[in-house]
């Protein structure tokens, strides 16, 4: 049988290599629990058996009974039914069930909530290998974070209301953060918290891309104190899914379709308060998402794991010049690549996992259990300190490091020639879709994602509306004397704020690609000609700074929405192969994010 545990040898090393029995010790607190609870590890040898008896478990399960079902899973999808309810996809609700059977959906919890109290470290293996089987799973079983939210700040009535049921896996949770006019900017949250004449507490207002904004546990964020704008205003709540909670719509994404993605309508929603009031932002949130920057650093690597199999797959049984072309010497490379930034991200990744399992149980013992030697207070308090400056510099680095892995991986693991035949008309986007086509369609969704997020935070909704051209390509235009004197072919206008035909526009001028196969393309735009373009445009138009800031993610967006659903529907752009296609547009857009400050100044001079 398969096993993502097993079959990884660098997950192996480095299990055999991290001191984890070090960590066991710490989140044991010196195996106190051992008379306490019938699993609970007597020493180190014991608890590091049972990580490795729930990896072998969950590697097995991974490999034989989710990845199977991915593929499936991306194709069908969720459903918003006409009560407001969403049913996921068969595969994702049977891979619950089974995580639930499997009692790890406590990873993390402590023992007298039913968790495993696993470091962690653990947990980020974990994640790592049901990612890599199905990167839509991994967005519910990643969100084991909301539980430890609550363990770690609310009161002991809502942690026994809650969180036996998260980790018998009865129960899912959502991270209810952001709104239309609040994504990374989250002091702007608007959604209003409001109390009664008997002190109850309520919600009301929208939220918006919600992963898995439908779950049953919802910890939201809102603002308590009207009269105070910013941070120090805003304070977190959970509430359960109820007759109040009003789910008006799922995002209709380029990837991850298994995981459902929620505009979310709370009208006088019964809630609680989560630990003290104007904390909500400034201490929990901010605990929230550096576990949540942990859980996709995790992600990241899993997906680029798949991927680079894949790949490797190909190279071993694909052949030319008499060889399997993984001998020659440009592909050999290019694994090797690959596999040293995977296994270097996955290292990072390990040892920030250590350093936050370090932290919060250093914490804990200072809190619980403080020595009363000064001197060995003193040290603990020293090392918590050490081990805290470690945390906070490596999450940040670790998420931003395994995550742009994904792009470059995919990237690299899909020069693989598209099949012909019949089913390769629907493959790119639509069914079915290859594991490769799935990778590339995650990566593709990050990017547009982002960019869609942060043309909302410059308040694209609200901006004047006009009939617009919506294809400024160069055949669609007549010139005289360098001056444009006619536009032609108007089966792309549309109603949109002026700026997203500029966009186009810069878009359309720019694209450097003049060679038969995309896949030849180089993996630039031309920075002049987009100037260029931009400079004719504002001799006419003047565009205030919001506008001007939003162009180049109004491009990337542009960019990826254009080529997908053409390819989508024919899996084709034209007469181009969809899939070098969208190779080449990943390739471009990652261009225009990678050079976002350079093209920014040269956008505003």
């Amino acid at each position: 049988m398969a096993n993502f545990y097993r079959d990884n040898d660098d997950i192996q090393f480095l299990f055999r290599h991290i001191d984890l029995g070090k960590l066991a010790s710490v989140c044991e607190e010196d195996f106190k629990f051992a008379g306490q609870f019938d699993y609970a590890p007597a020493d180190a040898d014991e608890a590091v058996a049972n990580y490795d008896m729930v990896l072998d478990s969950l590697g097995q399960l991974s490999a034989d009974f989710i990845a199977p079902r991915a593929e499936d899973v991306d194709r069908q999808g969720n459903t918003l039914n006409q009560d407001g309810s969403v049913t996921y996809a068969e595969g994702i609700f049977a891979s619950l069930q089974k995580l639930a059977q499997a009692e790890v959906m406590g990873f993390i919890l402590p023992y007298r909530f039913g968790g495993l109290n696993f470091p962690q470290t653990v947990y980020s293996m974990a994640i790592e290998m049901v990612s890599r089987a199905d990167a839509s799973l991994m967005n519910i079983f990643g969100l084991q974070g909301i539980a430890e939210t609550v363990n770690a700040f609310a009161s002991e009535e809502i942690k026994q209301k809650y969180l036996p049921d998260f980790a018998a896996g009865k129960v899912t949770g959502a991270m209810v953060l952001t709104e239309p006019d609040a994504g990374s900017d989250l002091q702007a949250v608007k959604l209003r918290a409001f109390q009664d004449n008997n002190g109850n507490w309520f919600l009301h207002g929208v939220k918006r891309f919600i992963t898995n904004g439908c779950g049953d546990v919802l910890l939201v964020l809102a603002r308590s104190e009207p009269e105070r704008s910013g941070g120090l205003g805003l304070s977190l709540f959970v509430c359960g899914r109820g007759a109040t909670v009003h789910i008006r719509r799922l995002e209709d994404k380029l990837g991850i379709h298994g995981s459902p993605t929620c505009e979310i309508f709370f009208d006088n929603t019964p809630c609680q308060l989560i630990g003290e009031r104007q904390r909500g932002l400034v201490t929990y949130v901010m605990a929230l998402m550096n576990g949540a920057r942990i859980g996709i650093a995790a992600q990241s690597v899993g997906i680029a794991e798949a991927a680079y199999r894949v790949g490797r797959d190909y190279a071993a049984s694909r052949k030319q010049f008499g060889v399997a072309i993984e001998k020659l010497p440009a592909v050999a490379d290019m694994l090797i690549d690959m596999k040293v930034a995977i296994e270097a991200g996955r290292a990072l990744l390990y040892e920030t996992s250590c350093a936050v399992d370090m932290v919060v149980g250093y914490n804990k013992q200072l809190e619980q259990n403080r020595p009363e030697d000064k001197d060995q207070a003193r040290q603990l308090k020293k090392l918590t300190r050490k081990y805290k400056r470690h945390a906070s510099m490596l999450t940040p680095m670790s998420k931003y490091y395994c995550s742009e892995k994904i792009s470059r991986q995919n990237r690299a693991s899909s020069h693989k020639p598209r099949r012909r035949g019949p089913q390769t008309r629907n493959n790119a986007f639509g069914e079915p879709r290859t594991n490769i086509e799935r990778h590339i369609a995650d990566a593709l969704t990050g990017l547009y994602n982002s960019s869609s997020v942060r043309v909302n935070e410059l308040g694209f909704d609200s901006w004047a509306e006009q009939v617009v051209h919506g294809d400024w390509h160069q055949g669609n235009m007549l010139f005289s004397k360098n001056k444009l004197t006619a536009v032609l072919d108007f089966d792309s206008v549309k109603i949109a704020p002026p700026v997203t035909d500029l966009a186009n526009g810069m878009l359309q001028f720019s694209i450097v690609g003049d060679r038969p196969n995309p896949a030849d393309w180089p993996g630039y735009l031309d920075q002049a000609k987009l100037v260029q373009f931009l400079d004719g445009y504002r001799e006419v138009i003047k565009l205030d700074k919001h506008k001007l800031d939003s162009l180049l993610d109004l491009m990337i967006e542009t960019m990826i929405a254009e080529a997908v659903l053409p390819v989508a529907a024919t899996g084709f752009f034209g007469n181009l192969t969809g899939l070098d296609f969208l190779k080449m547009i990943q390739r471009k857009a990652e261009w225009l994010n990678k050079n976002r400050k350079k093209l920014t100044e040269a956008i505003s001079s």
